[in-house]
């Protein structure tokens, strides 16, 4: 056996062009652009909306959660790539700015939208109908480390954190619920389930 390590340039975060494909399968990055509202002029900015919004998506997927982490991935070609950007120093990615800009802009509305994406994802990948579905709805912490909006001690994880409510059908995500950890942890569970359930039994 030999062992050889002058592969070249190479990646440990390849699984983010599977991801992409994924996406594409799905139109997920499209749908995802048409559910906020685009100010911008497209022959004046250099990043469109869809290709920020799989720079974010992907990102958080190779655990860059924070904006200040993307000083590191502007020019990153595998993130070039699977954000469908050329893999060429003279088109970076976009800087932390742009992206933060983006997340801003996602009113209430919007949210509503991409919620309703997410169910839409889910009833597509049934090829027939199915005789029974078993919806798990689970509380979990989402771990706050600065002063953010919104910002409660809880108890029970020892620490200051959102309750994010999930909806889960088998390991598929059917919502995603964010909440101030001050309230009852089944808080919310109710209308959500009558939303999910009202849309599947139309389908």
């Amino acid at each position: 056996m030999l062992a050889k390590f002058d592969a070249g340039r190479i990646t440990s975060d390849a699984g983010a062009l599977v991801l992409r494909e994924v996406a594409v399968m799905s139109g997920l990055f499209r749908r995802l652009a048409a559910c906020i509202p685009d100010p911008s002029d497209a022959t004046m900015i250099e990043h469109d909306q869809q290709t920020l919004l799989a720079q974010r998506v992907l990102g958080i997927a190779c655990g860059w959660e924070d904006l200040n982490d993307y000083h590191g991935v502007l020019v990153y070609p595998l993130m070039q790539l699977a954000s469908d950007r050329d893999a060429d120093q003279a088109r970076p990615l976009a800087s932390p700015a742009t992206p933060c800009r983006l997340q801003n802009r996602v009113g209430r509305e919007a949210r509503v939208e991409m919620s309703e994406l997410l169910v839409e994802l889910f009833i597509e990948s049934f090829d027939s109908t199915p005789t029974e579905l078993a919806l798990d709805f689970d509380a979990t912490d989402d771990p706050i480390h600065g002063d953010q909006k919104g910002r409660f001690f809880r108890g029970y994880y020892d620490g200051c954190c959102y309750l994010r409510l999930y909806v889960f059908c088998g390991e598929q995500l059917l919502a995603s619920y964010l909440r101030p950890s001050n309230l009852d942890v089944a808080r919310h569970s109710r209308s959500i389930l009558t939303l999910l359930v009202d849309r599947l039994r139309r389908q």
